[in-house]
Formats: structure tokens, sequence, C-alpha cells
């Protein structure tokens, strides 16, 4: 029996990518399909030191109802320690590449289809010579690119990963992409990445709910003190560091939105500040040092929550990217809403085959294939 592959892989960290990945496989369970997962490099880690294991295969396991072993499902704890030992030449390339194409193997074992997420980027696993081209190449597998979308110079990094992957390459899928970014995107870039023979199979919309963590959570994961009543249901997607003059920061915070300022709490300039832009939702201090009433005061005022946190700022800021990194809700329901929007969104059917029939999942897809028609995936991606 023959095992469709299908690798996802990103532009970048946190695009969403484990999301996708676990929405598709959800998407193929519904039309039958027996699908399974694995993540060769595990990047998104509960600690850097003892044992370590990724999240996303744990939570792959949970919400596709697996029962593979960790350590199939993650050969390699892509860890600060294993990469200080890979460049001292303690790994060797060929060792590592060989095991995991021994756990696929044993995985993939009477799989209609696999799930495999890239680690990272999609140049994680260079100096092992185990990035996401070599993996897919390994693995013959089909790859679905994830990137988000700003701006057209974004298009460079998008157009280089398509060259490497070359005839492996699904499609791009662009997700979280803003309402300000959509026409530009849909009208301009589709186009031109498709005169270039890279097809996009769908442009998923910004969701709010996707793409950041609230105030109240955020303070909670930090252990943080909230010293000012606010919005504490706002969401932040961004951090930025307060480390100029006042005015410079002013500037600086008013070209962004949905962030939170971390600085230390000595910083009075810094923090006034950042009460005066409006795309400022929290603001983080650092240090152990409380602000003048005053400035509390203003704070309060305008409504903006400030959490007191212990440690330096640029320990605060690791802490706190990671908080919005993995605190993407990444559950059963975020992956429910991920299911949706890539049947509404994207060419699901290029990548997993035509559905086996109308299974009452809402969008305007075309449902009505037969089963058999799983293997016919290669003709569904010409409609794109």
């Amino acid at each position: 029996m023959h095992t469709n592959t299908l690798l996802v892989t990103s532009i970048e960290d946190s695009t969403g990518k484990t999301a996708v990945t676990l929405a598709l496989g959800r998407l193929a369970q519904q039309r039958g399909l027996d699908v399974g997962y694995m993540k060769p490099k595990g990047t998104r880690l509960q600690s850097n030191v003892g044992k370590t294991l990724d999240e996303d295969p744990m939570l792959a396991r949970e919400l596709l109802e697996l029962d593979s072993e960790m350590h199939q499902m993650e050969p390699i704890v892509y860890s600060p320690t294993f990469v200080d030992g890979a460049i001292r030449g303690q790994e060797d390339p060929e060792e590592l590449g060989a095991i995991v194409e021994e756990y696929f193997g044993e995985l993939a074992a009477d799989r209609d289809l696999m799930l495999v997420e890239g680690g990272g980027s999609w140049t994680t696993g260079g100096i092992v010579e185990l990035t996401d081209v070599d993996i897919a190449s390994r693995l013959d597998a089909d790859v679905l690119l994830v990137a988000g979308y700003e701006q057209s110079r974004d298009l460079d990094d998008v157009v280089a990963a398509a060259d490497a992957f070359g005839d492996r390459l699904a499609g791009v899928l662009f997700n979280g992409v803003s309402d300000a970014a959509f026409d530009d995107l849909e009208q301009q870039v589709v186009p031109f990445l498709e005169g270039r023979d890279v097809p996009v199979l769908g442009v998923l919309p910004r969701e709010r709910d996707l793409a950041g963590v609230t105030v109240e959570d955020l303070a909670g994961e930090l252990g943080a003190e909230t010293v000012t009543d606010g919005d504490s249901g706002a969401y932040v997607e961004r951090f930025l560091v307060g480390a100029m003059g006042g005015d410079a920061a002013l500037r600086y915070f008013r070209r962004t939105k949905n962030a939170a300022v971390i600085t230390g709490g000595d910083r009075a300039e810094i923090i006034t500040a950042a009460l005066e832009a409006p795309g400022v939702n929290a603001i983080i201090l650092t240090g152990g040092h409380r602000p003048s009433p005053a400035v509390l005061g203003k704070a309060e005022q305008r409504g903006v929550p400030v959490l007191l946190v212990t440690g330096d700022t640029l320990s605060v800021v690791d802490r706190a990217e990671a908080v919005v990194n993995t605190g993407r809700a990444r559950d059963a329901a975020t992956i429910d809403r991920m299911s949706e929007l890539l049947f509404d969104h994207a060419d699901v059917d290029a990548l997993l085959g035509p559905a086996a029939g109308d299974d009452g999942a809402g969008g305007d897809g075309d449902d009505t294939s037969d089963a058999e028609d799983a293997e016919d995936s290669d003709a569904a991606s010409d409609d794109v």
C-alpha cells in the first residue's frame, strides 16, 4: 500500500505550521484516511536541559488520537545542546538521516497519509544536512510551504524556498494575512508566483484568536503582578523593547499594533511614550522597579495594564515571546478553527485528494468524489 507523504514547512518560525498540519490531519481523517504524524526535528522544546520533548508531537498524539511512540515521532531533539555537539562533530549526519528514515518507515506502515512537520524554518537542520529540503528528499514527500505576508519584499524568501524545494513543492499557503495585505496578495502576489510556476494553495485571513495571547493569559504565564486596571482581554502579538530616548521611543511605538512594551521599571520616559501609542496594549516592567504613582496613575487613566515581572529585560523578552509563540491557542478549538479556515480558503483537495463525500464541514468545496479517487490528488492540483 502506497502512503502519501506531505511535509508542512515554513519560511520562519511561528507561522501557524503546527495548526495547519494538525488541521490537515483532522480533515484527512474526516475523509476516511488513516493519518500518521512525525516531526523529525523537535524544536519547540519544553526546556533546554534534561530530557526535552517537543510539544507539537504530544499535541498531535492527543488530537489525532495516535498511539505512536514519542521517540518515533520526534527522533531528533534539536536542542541547543544537540546543536553545540553537532558543531563539535559529535553527530553523524548520515546516521541521523538513517534514523529519521527508519522511524518514518515504522510510522508510515499501513497509513494512507503521513504528515511530516518541519522544525523552525525550512533551513533548520542545515548543520547536520537535515534541512526540510533534505527531509523531503529522504522521505519522498510533497511539500506545503506556509508563509506570512505583510509586504512585497517578503516574497524573496518565498521564491528562494520554492526554488530550493523544486518539483516537490505542492504549493504555498499564506497564513494570518491581514485585511490590509489581503487584496495586494490576491491581485498581485498570487499571479506573480503562479507565473513562476509556484502554486498558491490558499490565503488564510488573520484571526485574532489565532494570533496571540490575551494580556491576562500573558500575565499568568509570566507570573507577573498586574499593578493597574486595564483591558486584560486585549491581545498581544508582538513585543517592543524600550531602550531608546522618549521621542524616538514614541515614534517607534506608534508604528505597531497589538504590542506589549518591555522596559525597566525605572524608565519613566519610555513608559510615558508607550502610554501615548494607541497600538500598545500592555507594558511589562522588568528589574523589580516600581514606577512612580504619577506614571501608574496615567496608565490607569488610559486603561493600559502594567505588569511587573522579575528578571532582566532580555530574559523577560525571551520568556514573553515563548508564551506568544507557544500560546497560540494550541488546542482542539484552534485546530477546529484552522480546519474551517483551510476548508473555506485553501485547495484542500490538492493536498489530500478529493473528499470521500460531503461530510457537512461547510464551505464551497466539491465533496462529491468517491473514496477511490483519493489517489488522484495530482489531478486536483491542476485546478489551483
